[in-house]
């Protein structure tokens, strides 16, 4: 995984655009299924895992709590994003300083 590579979910029509990436990562999942390359194979829709299906929402960032990986959504789906067995929260948008 690297800053700027599409994925797209093996469980529903959901994908990202990575933002944040650590070297020698664990895959990306969604729906408890790891993500493929955007323009990889035939589109199998497996089912998502019980625990992993909270879906996405277009245009949020997803990032895990230490803040090592997050990406964007790109396209929304039903599979809830995960690193490892981590899942990713959205993240809330930042306040700005107050201008007097």
């Amino acid at each position: 995984m690297k800053p700027g590579t599409r994925l797209r979910s093996a469980v529903c029509d959901g994908e990202v655009v990575i933002v944040r990436a650590p070297s020698g990562a664990l895959p990306l999942q969604c729906g408890g299924r790891d993500m493929l390359a955007v323009d990889a194979g035939p589109r199998e829709v497996l089912p998502p895992l019980p625990r992993f299906d909270g879906g996405t929402q277009l245009g949020k960032r997803y990032a895990d709590a230490a803040a090592t990986v997050e990406v964007l959504c790109t396209k929304p789906g039903v599979g809830a994003l995960s690193y490892g067995d981590e899942l990713l929260e959205p993240r809330s948008a930042r306040a700005l300083p107050a201008s007097d």
